[in-house]
């Protein structure tokens, strides 16, 4: 457990910057306890998942990748997910979000 700390407070610091950068008013149908995700190679999708996903290993891989590509500067507003739509949600239909 003390090794995915790390990962689930980077996990947080992304989301709290990219919540921080939205210019427009999308955010608010996002329930409490979710987020929103974009994923896709050339056209992003919107997916709202909740939080609980943050703590996956699976997902963290991911928001790994993110920061790798992206840093902390996510240019849709939300937290880019740099992957196809196919891939994550196979992924979240296996952690049950989807």
């Amino acid at each position: 457990m003390a090794i995915l700390m790390p990962r689930i407070i980077q996990a947080k610091q992304i989301l709290r910057r990219s919540l921080s950068n939205r210019s427009n008013n999308t955010y608010l149908a996002i329930p409490k306890g979710y987020f929103a995700v974009y994923v896709g190679e050339q056209e992003k999708k919107r997916f709202v998942v909740p939080i609980s996903l943050l703590s996956q290993p699976a997902f963290q891989e991911l928001l790994c990748q993110a920061e790798e590509e992206f840093g902390y500067n996510h240019p849709m507003g939300g937290l880019t997910i740099p992957c196809s739509k196919d891939i994550f949600t196979n992924l979240a239909s296996r952690l049950g979000v989807l």
